[in-house]
Protein backbone atom coordinates (compact mmCIF):
# COMPACT_ATOMS: atom_id res chain seq x y z
CA UNK A 1 0.00 0.00 0.00
CA UNK A 2 1.60 3.43 -0.81
CA UNK A 3 1.31 6.68 0.62
CA UNK A 4 -0.66 9.20 -1.46
CA UNK A 5 1.05 12.92 -1.89
CA UNK A 6 4.07 11.89 0.67
CA UNK A 7 6.42 15.19 0.49
CA UNK A 8 9.83 14.31 -0.91
CA UNK A 9 12.42 14.02 1.41
CA UNK A 10 16.59 14.85 1.06
CA UNK A 11 18.39 11.85 3.19
CA UNK A 12 21.10 14.67 2.80
CA UNK A 13 20.42 16.98 5.92
CA UNK A 14 22.47 19.54 4.37
CA UNK A 15 20.25 20.49 1.64
CA UNK A 16 17.79 22.00 4.46
CA UNK A 17 18.11 25.33 4.99
CA UNK A 18 16.62 25.30 8.40
CA UNK A 19 18.39 22.94 11.19
CA UNK A 20 16.75 22.81 14.42
CA UNK A 21 19.05 21.59 17.47
CA UNK A 22 17.79 20.03 20.31
CA UNK A 23 20.12 20.62 23.70
CA UNK A 24 20.00 19.54 26.94
CA UNK A 25 20.95 21.04 30.10
CA UNK A 26 25.02 20.22 29.56
CA UNK A 27 24.61 22.88 26.89
CA UNK A 28 26.98 22.67 24.05
CA UNK A 29 28.72 19.43 25.51
CA UNK A 30 25.91 17.57 24.83
CA UNK A 31 26.16 18.20 20.83
CA UNK A 32 27.90 16.53 18.39
CA UNK A 33 31.13 17.96 16.17
CA UNK A 34 28.93 17.49 13.28
CA UNK A 35 26.07 19.71 14.55
CA UNK A 36 28.77 22.23 16.71
CA UNK A 37 30.09 22.80 12.70
CA UNK A 38 26.97 23.68 11.30
CA UNK A 39 26.07 26.34 13.77
CA UNK A 40 29.20 28.15 13.20
CA UNK A 41 28.71 28.25 9.56
CA UNK A 42 24.87 29.57 9.59
CA UNK A 43 24.12 33.12 10.04
CA UNK A 44 21.30 33.50 11.86
CA UNK A 45 20.42 31.86 15.48
CA UNK A 46 17.57 31.33 16.90
CA UNK A 47 16.68 30.03 20.57
CA UNK A 48 15.59 31.42 24.39
CA UNK A 49 17.98 33.54 26.24
CA UNK A 50 19.37 30.42 27.51
CA UNK A 51 20.02 28.53 24.78
CA UNK A 52 21.32 31.47 23.13
CA UNK A 53 23.77 31.82 25.86
CA UNK A 54 25.67 28.78 25.08
CA UNK A 55 27.12 30.27 22.25
CA UNK A 56 28.41 33.85 23.39
CA UNK A 57 30.87 33.92 20.56
CA UNK A 58 28.49 33.51 17.65
CA UNK A 59 29.53 35.63 14.81
CA UNK A 60 26.46 35.64 13.23
CA UNK A 61 22.94 37.26 13.95
CA UNK A 62 20.76 36.18 17.19
CA UNK A 63 16.60 36.03 17.20
CA UNK A 64 15.66 35.82 20.86
CA UNK A 65 12.68 33.68 20.72
CA UNK A 66 9.48 35.00 21.87
CA UNK A 67 6.13 35.35 19.45
CA UNK A 68 6.33 32.22 17.60
CA UNK A 69 4.27 33.95 14.21
CA UNK A 70 6.82 37.03 14.64
CA UNK A 71 9.96 34.74 14.80
CA UNK A 72 8.71 32.78 12.16
CA UNK A 73 7.84 36.01 9.95
CA UNK A 74 11.61 37.13 10.74
CA UNK A 75 12.53 33.50 9.67
CA UNK A 76 10.61 33.63 6.80
CA UNK A 77 12.12 36.62 5.58
CA UNK A 78 15.64 35.73 5.85
CA UNK A 79 14.82 32.79 3.70
CA UNK A 80 14.07 34.99 1.12
CA UNK A 81 17.37 37.45 1.80
CA UNK A 82 20.27 34.76 2.28
CA UNK A 83 21.24 31.18 1.08
CA UNK A 84 22.70 30.88 4.25
CA UNK A 85 21.29 28.65 6.96
CA UNK A 86 19.31 29.19 10.21
CA UNK A 87 19.84 27.24 13.11
CA UNK A 88 17.11 27.24 15.71
CA UNK A 89 17.70 26.01 19.68
CA UNK A 90 15.17 23.66 21.34
CA UNK A 91 15.06 21.50 24.47
CA UNK A 92 15.41 18.19 24.04
CA UNK A 93 13.55 16.69 20.96
CA UNK A 94 12.11 19.12 18.92
CA UNK A 95 9.32 16.46 17.26
CA UNK A 96 8.07 15.19 21.23
CA UNK A 97 5.83 18.08 22.43
CA UNK A 98 8.38 20.53 21.12
CA UNK A 99 8.57 23.39 18.80
CA UNK A 100 9.04 20.65 15.93
CA UNK A 101 5.58 20.67 15.42
CA UNK A 102 5.10 24.01 14.82
CA UNK A 103 7.84 24.30 12.45
CA UNK A 104 6.14 21.60 10.37
CA UNK A 105 3.15 23.67 10.46
CA UNK A 106 4.58 26.65 9.18
CA UNK A 107 8.07 25.51 6.86
CA UNK A 108 7.71 22.79 4.29
CA UNK A 109 9.16 19.75 5.66
CA UNK A 110 12.31 19.64 3.01
CA UNK A 111 12.88 22.88 4.49
CA UNK A 112 13.40 21.24 7.97
CA UNK A 113 16.59 19.08 9.36
CA UNK A 114 15.91 17.97 13.26
CA UNK A 115 19.00 17.17 15.22
CA UNK A 116 17.26 15.70 18.92
CA UNK A 117 18.87 15.69 21.73
CA UNK A 118 17.59 12.97 24.32
CA UNK A 119 14.20 13.99 25.73
CA UNK A 120 13.45 14.63 29.11
CA UNK A 121 11.20 12.10 29.36
CA UNK A 122 13.86 9.62 28.35
CA UNK A 123 16.87 10.87 30.79
CA UNK A 124 13.90 10.92 33.63
CA UNK A 125 13.00 7.12 33.01
CA UNK A 126 16.90 6.27 32.51
CA UNK A 127 17.84 8.07 35.76
CA UNK A 128 14.69 6.27 38.13
CA UNK A 129 15.68 2.72 36.16
CA UNK A 130 12.25 2.18 34.82
CA UNK A 131 11.53 0.79 31.00
CA UNK A 132 8.93 3.01 29.46
CA UNK A 133 8.09 1.45 26.69
CA UNK A 134 4.44 0.87 28.07
CA UNK A 135 4.37 4.43 29.57
CA UNK A 136 1.51 7.04 28.63
CA UNK A 137 3.29 10.36 28.19
CA UNK A 138 1.07 13.61 28.89
CA UNK A 139 1.95 17.22 28.57
CA UNK A 140 0.77 20.02 31.09
CA UNK A 141 3.46 22.06 29.80
CA UNK A 142 1.18 25.18 28.54
CA UNK A 143 -2.01 23.03 28.75
CA UNK A 144 -4.39 21.87 31.72
CA UNK A 145 -4.51 18.41 33.16
CA UNK A 146 -7.70 17.21 31.72
CA UNK A 147 -6.17 14.86 30.12
CA UNK A 148 -4.51 13.27 33.21
CA UNK A 149 -7.55 12.34 34.56
CA UNK A 150 -8.97 9.66 32.67
CA UNK A 151 -5.64 7.58 32.61
CA UNK A 152 -5.21 7.80 36.52
CA UNK A 153 -8.94 6.81 36.31
CA UNK A 154 -7.40 3.93 33.94
CA UNK A 155 -5.08 3.08 36.21
CA UNK A 156 -2.37 3.75 33.58
CA UNK A 157 0.95 1.48 35.51
CA UNK A 158 3.73 4.69 34.15
CA UNK A 159 2.71 7.78 33.48
CA UNK A 160 4.90 10.40 32.83
CA UNK A 161 4.17 14.19 32.47
CA UNK A 162 5.50 17.60 31.07
CA UNK A 163 4.68 20.03 34.20
CA UNK A 164 4.84 23.97 33.68
CA UNK A 165 4.53 26.32 36.65
CA UNK A 166 1.10 25.92 37.15
CA UNK A 167 0.71 22.30 37.10
CA UNK A 168 3.53 21.33 39.18
CA UNK A 169 4.79 18.13 40.92
CA UNK A 170 2.46 19.67 44.26
CA UNK A 171 -0.46 20.19 42.28
CA UNK A 172 -0.68 16.94 40.13
CA UNK A 173 -0.69 14.72 43.88
CA UNK A 174 -3.03 17.07 45.07
CA UNK A 175 -4.99 16.17 41.80
CA UNK A 176 -4.71 12.33 42.21
CA UNK A 177 -5.58 12.84 46.00
CA UNK A 178 -9.20 14.89 45.20
CA UNK A 179 -9.73 12.08 42.73
CA UNK A 180 -10.08 8.91 45.49
CA UNK A 181 -8.90 6.73 43.19
CA UNK A 182 -9.06 3.09 43.66
CA UNK A 183 -5.83 2.49 42.34
CA UNK A 184 -2.09 3.93 44.39
CA UNK A 185 0.79 5.59 42.93
CA UNK A 186 4.39 6.59 43.52
CA UNK A 187 5.15 10.55 42.76
CA UNK A 188 8.91 10.71 40.92
CA UNK A 189 10.17 14.33 40.88
CA UNK A 190 13.61 14.65 38.03
CA UNK A 191 14.91 18.26 38.27
CA UNK A 192 17.21 19.92 36.40
CA UNK A 193 17.90 16.89 34.04
CA UNK A 194 21.39 16.56 32.69
CA UNK A 195 22.69 19.43 34.56
CA UNK A 196 25.38 19.78 37.59
CA UNK A 197 22.11 20.63 39.74
CA UNK A 198 20.35 17.49 38.91
CA UNK A 199 18.34 16.04 41.84
CA UNK A 200 15.74 12.68 41.88
CA UNK A 201 13.43 12.49 44.57
CA UNK A 202 10.38 9.87 45.54
CA UNK A 203 7.21 10.61 47.40
CA UNK A 204 5.35 7.59 48.26
CA UNK A 205 3.22 9.89 50.47
CA UNK A 206 1.32 12.08 48.10
CA UNK A 207 0.59 14.29 50.97
CA UNK A 208 4.11 15.21 51.40
CA UNK A 209 4.97 16.39 47.67
CA UNK A 210 7.10 19.94 47.97
CA UNK A 211 5.72 23.34 46.76
CA UNK A 212 8.91 24.01 45.98
CA UNK A 213 10.56 22.87 42.87
CA UNK A 214 12.97 23.04 40.02
CA UNK A 215 10.73 24.63 37.19
CA UNK A 216 12.51 22.41 35.02
CA UNK A 217 11.41 19.30 36.24
CA UNK A 218 9.51 16.09 35.16
CA UNK A 219 7.14 14.30 36.83
CA UNK A 220 6.79 10.41 36.72
CA UNK A 221 4.15 8.31 38.56
CA UNK A 222 4.68 4.96 38.95
CA UNK A 223 1.47 2.44 40.51
CA UNK A 224 2.04 -0.02 42.79
CA UNK A 225 -0.63 -2.16 44.97
CA UNK A 226 -1.65 -1.28 48.68
CA UNK A 227 -0.51 -2.92 51.31
CA UNK A 228 -2.15 -6.09 52.05
CA UNK A 229 -1.84 -5.88 55.79
CA UNK A 230 -4.85 -4.47 57.30
CA UNK A 231 -5.41 -0.62 57.53
CA UNK A 232 -3.94 1.13 60.75
CA UNK A 233 -6.34 4.06 60.31
CA UNK A 234 -9.65 4.68 62.71
CA UNK A 235 -12.35 3.21 59.74
CA UNK A 236 -16.00 4.24 60.05
CA UNK A 237 -18.47 2.15 60.19
CA UNK A 238 -19.31 2.33 57.12
CA UNK A 239 -18.81 4.30 53.63
CA UNK A 240 -14.95 3.34 53.22
CA UNK A 241 -13.07 4.95 50.69
CA UNK A 242 -12.58 3.42 47.07
CA UNK A 243 -8.54 3.43 48.10
CA UNK A 244 -9.30 1.17 50.75
CA UNK A 245 -10.06 -1.22 48.65
CA UNK A 246 -7.80 -3.44 46.65
CA UNK A 247 -9.10 -3.41 42.56
CA UNK A 248 -8.53 -5.05 39.49
CA UNK A 249 -4.75 -3.86 38.01
CA UNK A 250 -6.61 -3.52 34.68
CA UNK A 251 -9.80 -1.83 35.35
CA UNK A 252 -9.34 0.23 38.99
CA UNK A 253 -12.70 1.93 38.14
CA UNK A 254 -14.93 -1.20 37.86
CA UNK A 255 -16.07 -0.89 41.91
CA UNK A 256 -19.42 0.27 43.26
CA UNK A 257 -18.12 3.68 43.99
CA UNK A 258 -18.42 4.92 48.02
CA UNK A 259 -21.59 7.38 47.32
CA UNK A 260 -23.23 4.76 45.64
CA UNK A 261 -22.65 2.29 47.98
CA UNK A 262 -23.72 4.44 51.08
CA UNK A 263 -27.15 4.25 48.64
CA UNK A 264 -27.32 0.95 48.81
CA UNK A 265 -26.88 0.07 52.09
CA UNK A 266 -29.62 2.32 53.23
CA UNK A 267 -31.65 0.97 50.15
CA UNK A 268 -30.93 -2.44 51.53
CA UNK A 269 -32.60 -1.46 55.34
CA UNK A 270 -30.17 -4.36 57.22
CA UNK A 271 -30.77 -6.32 60.05
CA UNK A 272 -28.63 -8.65 62.47
CA UNK A 273 -28.63 -11.92 61.72
CA UNK A 274 -29.01 -11.32 58.48
CA UNK A 275 -28.39 -14.35 55.26
CA UNK A 276 -27.47 -11.84 51.99
CA UNK A 277 -26.30 -12.16 48.51
CA UNK A 278 -24.15 -10.42 47.09
CA UNK A 279 -24.56 -10.90 43.23
CA UNK A 280 -21.99 -9.59 40.74
CA UNK A 281 -19.84 -9.06 43.83
CA UNK A 282 -16.28 -7.77 41.80
CA UNK A 283 -13.87 -6.52 44.22
CA UNK A 284 -16.34 -7.27 47.07
CA UNK A 285 -16.82 -3.54 48.16
CA UNK A 286 -20.53 -4.14 48.83
CA UNK A 287 -20.34 -7.58 50.15
CA UNK A 288 -17.68 -5.90 52.73
CA UNK A 289 -19.53 -2.69 53.59
CA UNK A 290 -22.62 -4.98 54.98
CA UNK A 291 -20.40 -7.29 56.15
CA UNK A 292 -18.61 -4.50 58.51
CA UNK A 293 -22.25 -2.99 58.98
CA UNK A 294 -23.41 -5.99 60.31
CA UNK A 295 -21.29 -8.59 61.78
CA UNK A 296 -23.25 -11.41 62.54
CA UNK A 297 -24.78 -11.61 59.17
CA UNK A 298 -23.94 -14.05 56.52
CA UNK A 299 -22.47 -12.69 53.64
CA UNK A 300 -22.30 -14.33 50.21
CA UNK A 301 -20.22 -12.44 47.48
CA UNK A 302 -21.17 -14.27 44.26
CA UNK A 303 -18.36 -13.51 41.48
CA UNK A 304 -17.32 -15.16 38.21
CA UNK A 305 -14.19 -14.19 37.68
CA UNK A 306 -11.32 -15.81 39.34
CA UNK A 307 -9.47 -12.32 39.63
CA UNK A 308 -12.65 -10.65 41.33
CA UNK A 309 -12.90 -14.14 44.36
CA UNK A 310 -9.23 -13.60 44.92
CA UNK A 311 -10.41 -9.76 45.50
CA UNK A 312 -12.74 -10.14 47.68
CA UNK A 313 -10.73 -12.49 49.83
CA UNK A 314 -7.97 -10.52 49.82
CA UNK A 315 -10.51 -7.11 50.71
CA UNK A 316 -12.57 -9.26 53.39
CA UNK A 317 -8.93 -10.17 55.29
CA UNK A 318 -7.69 -6.54 54.81
CA UNK A 319 -10.77 -5.21 56.38
CA UNK A 320 -11.32 -7.59 59.26
CA UNK A 321 -14.85 -9.04 57.74
CA UNK A 322 -14.55 -12.69 58.04
CA UNK A 323 -18.41 -13.35 57.50
CA UNK A 324 -18.06 -12.68 54.11
CA UNK A 325 -17.73 -15.80 51.75
CA UNK A 326 -16.58 -15.48 48.36
CA UNK A 327 -18.70 -17.77 45.72
CA UNK A 328 -17.02 -18.65 42.56
CA UNK A 329 -19.34 -19.26 40.11
CA UNK A 330 -22.09 -17.68 37.79
CA UNK A 331 -25.39 -16.67 38.94
CA UNK A 332 -27.98 -18.42 39.11
CA UNK A 333 -26.65 -21.77 38.49
CA UNK A 334 -24.18 -20.97 42.11
CA UNK A 335 -27.52 -19.79 44.29
CA UNK A 336 -29.16 -23.30 44.66
CA UNK A 337 -26.85 -24.26 47.20
CA UNK A 338 -26.83 -21.28 49.46
CA UNK A 339 -29.60 -20.59 52.11
CA UNK A 340 -32.37 -18.58 51.07
CA UNK A 341 -31.46 -14.50 51.67
CA UNK A 342 -33.17 -11.95 53.39
CA UNK A 343 -31.51 -9.38 51.40
CA UNK A 344 -30.03 -9.19 47.94
CA UNK A 345 -28.23 -7.00 46.37
CA UNK A 346 -27.24 -7.04 42.35
CA UNK A 347 -24.66 -5.41 41.26
CA UNK A 348 -24.02 -7.00 37.94
CA UNK A 349 -26.76 -9.30 36.00
CA UNK A 350 -23.86 -10.90 33.48
CA UNK A 351 -26.74 -10.75 31.07
CA UNK A 352 -29.09 -13.06 32.86
CA UNK A 353 -31.05 -10.09 34.51
CA UNK A 354 -34.52 -11.54 34.31
CA UNK A 355 -33.23 -15.15 35.33
CA UNK A 356 -32.11 -13.42 38.50
CA UNK A 357 -35.05 -11.70 38.72
CA UNK A 358 -37.00 -14.77 39.11
CA UNK A 359 -34.74 -16.93 41.34
CA UNK A 360 -34.15 -14.00 43.90
CA UNK A 361 -38.44 -12.87 44.07
CA UNK A 362 -38.56 -16.72 44.52
CA UNK A 363 -36.08 -17.35 46.98
CA UNK A 364 -36.55 -13.98 49.21
CA UNK A 365 -37.61 -14.59 52.58
CA UNK A 366 -41.00 -12.93 53.84
CA UNK A 367 -39.92 -9.21 54.05
CA UNK A 368 -36.76 -9.66 52.38
CA UNK A 369 -35.43 -6.61 50.17
CA UNK A 370 -33.91 -6.97 46.61
CA UNK A 371 -31.34 -3.86 45.53
CA UNK A 372 -30.22 -3.74 41.97
CA UNK A 373 -27.59 -0.84 40.80
CA UNK A 374 -28.94 -0.44 36.67
CA UNK A 375 -26.29 2.20 34.24
CA UNK A 376 -28.49 1.56 31.32
CA UNK A 377 -31.71 3.14 30.43
CA UNK A 378 -32.22 -0.77 28.88
CA UNK A 379 -31.76 -2.63 32.10
CA UNK A 380 -33.70 -0.17 33.44
CA UNK A 381 -36.47 -0.39 31.23
CA UNK A 382 -36.52 -4.56 31.31
CA UNK A 383 -36.71 -4.30 34.99
CA UNK A 384 -39.67 -1.52 35.04
CA UNK A 385 -41.31 -3.81 32.33
CA UNK A 386 -40.36 -7.36 34.21
CA UNK A 387 -42.04 -6.13 37.70
CA UNK A 388 -45.28 -4.90 35.53
CA UNK A 389 -45.95 -7.64 34.59
CA UNK A 390 -45.06 -10.34 36.89
CA UNK A 391 -46.98 -8.44 39.38
CA UNK A 392 -50.19 -8.00 36.88
CA UNK A 393 -50.44 -11.55 35.92
CA UNK A 394 -49.71 -13.62 39.30
CA UNK A 395 -51.53 -11.19 41.29
CA UNK A 396 -48.37 -10.96 43.62
CA UNK A 397 -47.58 -7.98 46.20
CA UNK A 398 -44.13 -6.45 45.34
CA UNK A 399 -43.59 -2.86 45.85
CA UNK A 400 -40.89 -0.87 44.05
CA UNK A 401 -39.17 2.33 43.13
CA UNK A 402 -36.26 3.94 41.37
CA UNK A 403 -34.00 6.39 42.49
CA UNK A 404 -31.55 7.75 40.07
CA UNK A 405 -28.21 8.75 41.43
CA UNK A 406 -26.07 11.17 39.60
CA UNK A 407 -22.75 12.30 42.04
CA UNK A 408 -20.36 14.58 41.57
CA UNK A 409 -16.79 14.86 43.40
CA UNK A 410 -15.07 18.29 43.83
CA UNK A 411 -11.83 17.94 41.54
CA UNK A 412 -8.74 20.32 42.05
CA UNK A 413 -6.71 21.67 38.42
CA UNK A 414 -4.55 23.76 39.19
CA UNK A 415 -5.50 26.57 41.81
CA UNK A 416 -9.24 25.65 40.53
CA UNK A 417 -12.00 23.72 41.83
CA UNK A 418 -14.32 21.97 39.65
CA UNK A 419 -16.70 19.30 39.51
CA UNK A 420 -15.95 16.21 38.03
CA UNK A 421 -18.93 13.49 37.56
CA UNK A 422 -19.55 10.05 38.64
CA UNK A 423 -21.50 7.21 35.93
CA UNK A 424 -25.16 8.07 36.81
CA UNK A 425 -26.46 5.08 38.68
CA UNK A 426 -30.27 3.96 38.75
CA UNK A 427 -31.22 1.88 42.21
CA UNK A 428 -34.17 -0.11 42.03
CA UNK A 429 -35.61 -1.70 45.30
CA UNK A 430 -38.06 -4.40 45.38
CA UNK A 431 -39.74 -5.19 48.21
CA UNK A 432 -42.04 -8.29 49.32
CA UNK A 433 -45.17 -6.95 51.35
Amino acid sequence: MGFAHAPSLESNGDQSRIHVVGIGLEGVQGLTDAVRSLIDRAELLVGSERHLSYFPDFAGDRIVLGSFAQVFQQIQQWLRDSSKTIMILTSGDPLFFGLGRLLLETFPPEQLTFHPHLSSIQLAFSRVKLPWQDAQVISAHGRSLDALIPVLQQGIPKIAILTDGTHTPSAIARLILSLGLPTHYGLWICENLGSEKEQIRFFQDLTTVPDSVSPLNVVILQRHEPDLTPLDRPLPLFGLRDSDFLSFPDRPGLMTKREVRIQVLAELDLQPGQVIWDIGAGTGSVAVEMARLVPDAQVYAIEKTDAGITLIQKNAQRLATPNVQAIAGMAPDVLKSLPDPDRIFIGGSGGNLEILLDVGLQRLNAQGVLVLAIATLEHQFQTLQYLKERNHQEKLNWSYHFLQLNFSRATEIAHLTRWTPLNPVTLITVQRL
